[in-house]
């Protein structure tokens, strides 16, 4: 039987991840509309603020897969100090950029940070999570981000509500908003203090030789980690395109900027609070069923946006289409790490990544040039096409991979202690456990 005390220090990890998680998320989720904000303030057009959000993704894109490469073969904890000092960097110095080319470069360098601290923080979730727990893990990590999302672009709101025209108090009150960003991402460092178990990022046996490199190719090829992927980018590319854009449709209809924040802020509890009943809704639909049908309502309600419908609907819409996408993040991961090869896990997460990288640069640019073409809402109609998608998607990958929980497949002796209703004592959550499951996955 697991002792009491080492069942509390397993979860302790994860609160602490969750708080920096929400720290570093929220920095970004402050910077991003800010950024929108000050490129406005310095002449961009529609356009513009779709290319400088497009290259926040950019240095991502390339760099995903040897950070991956790297935390295969030895700990994720360094990458988590190394993304909060890049995406401090970023967020204050697009602060104090004067010209448009130089907030591309500055938000490149956030998104770089972002990417890794995720990468590392994702592979110690998947690391030290049983198969059982791996959809509750996941869900309440992605709370930390969620909790973020809530509370930047209201602050940003808050901060960069001055003049509501193009000129005047939105810049210097934008440059605030992301020096303050900065220091709110410096704050992550405190909860990262030996977050990383060092048994596990060695491996049950200890130190050993480097496994070989699994190529990309076959990682890609592996059912379901192409459409955990996809599914994942288009869940993004929604959230990050309504970021961008939600305050340049605020400017056309007249909706003030703390306004814009908090629609933001709303959507982003709605996302919290769908991962907090996940697991049950989980245990009752399914996860095949859960992820299609959030899909595709959020494809729905997304195009439902380029609507010129009233504030108030608006919230409505907004609310409901952030706990749809709630759902698409978390279980994609879950889909990556029992899919791939248990030696590729890290670079898998990565690939997923770089899926997600490869939306935010294409999705805001294609947003910019359907803005230009069409006007500001209609990126909305293109993300809930993106959307509908996904759920096909969804639907196609259960077919072939049936559901069936974690948890009846894993030996009664690997339970975790504290599952509902089990009443049976857990043992260590270590990587054989999840070997056990990528096995079966498989068979």
């Amino acid at each position: 039987m697991a002792h009491p005390k080492s069942a509390h220090v397993r979860r302790y990890w994860l609160l602490r991840l969750v708080i920096a998680f929400c720290f570093a998320q929220g920095a970004v989720s402050m910077a991003r509309p800010a950024v929108s904000y000050r490129a406005l303030a310095l002449g961009a057009d529609e356009r513009a603020v779709g290319v400088i959000a497009g290259v926040y993704a950019l240095l991502p894109l390339f760099a995903a897969v040897p950070l991956g490469r790297r935390t295969d073969r030895g700990r994720c904890a360094p990458l988590l100090p190394l993304g909060v000092a890049l995406i401090a960097a970023g967020c204050a110095l697009s602060g104090t950029a004067a010209s448009l080319p130089w907030m591309a470069v500055w938000s490149g360098v956030m998104g770089l940070g972002h990417l890794a601290f995720v990468i590392g923080a994702q592979s110690i979730v998947a690391r030290r999570s049983a198969p059982a727990d791996q959809d509750r893990n996941f869900g309440h990590f992605t709370i930390g981000a969620s909790l973020g999302q809530l509370a930047g672009p209201m602050a940003a709101g808050l901060l960069v509500d001055g003049d509501p025209g193009r000129g005047g108090g939105l810049g210097p009150s934008s440059a605030l908003a992301l020096l303050v960003a900065a220091g709110v991402a410096a704050c992550s460092v405190t909860a990262l203090w030996r977050i990383e178990d060092r048994a596990a990022a060695q491996g049950p046996d200890g130190p050993g030789p480097a496994p070989a490199k699994v190529p990309v190719h076959r990682i890609l090829r592996t059912p379901g980690v192409p459409g955990g992927i996809f599914t994942s980018l288009a869940v993004l590319s929604a959230t990050d395109v309504l970021t961008a854009y939600l305050p340049v449709v605020g400017e056309h209809r007249g909706i003030a900027p703390a306004t814009v924040g908090l629609l933001l802020s709303l959507r982003a509890a709605a996302t919290i609070a769908c991962r907090l009943v996940m697991t049950p809704m989980i245990r009752l639909v399914g996860r095949t069923a859960l992820l299609a049908a959030t899909c595709a309502l959020g494809g729905l309600l997304c195009a439902g946006l380029a609507l010129p419908v009233p504030v108030w609907a608006l919230a409505v819409m907004l609310a409901a289409l952030g706990f749809c996408l709630g759902v698409g993040q978390p279980l994609s991961m879950t889909t990556v790490v029992r899919a791939a090869p248990e030696e590729a896990r890290s670079t898998a997460l990565a690939l997923r990544l770089t899926g997600n990288r490869l939306g935010q640069v294409a999705a805001p640019a294609s947003a910019g040039l359907v803005a230009g073409l069409a006007g500001v809402a209609a990126p909305f109609a293109m993300l809930g096409a993106l959307l509908l998608a996904a759920a096909g998607t969804a639907v196609r990958d259960g077919r072939r991979r049936p559901d069936r929980a974690p948890q009846d497949r894993t030996p009664p002796d690997r339970t975790q202690p504290d599952r509902p209703g089990s009443g049976r004592p857990g043992a260590r959550c270590q990587w054989p456990v999840a070997r056990s499951e990528h096995d079966v996955d498989h068979r």
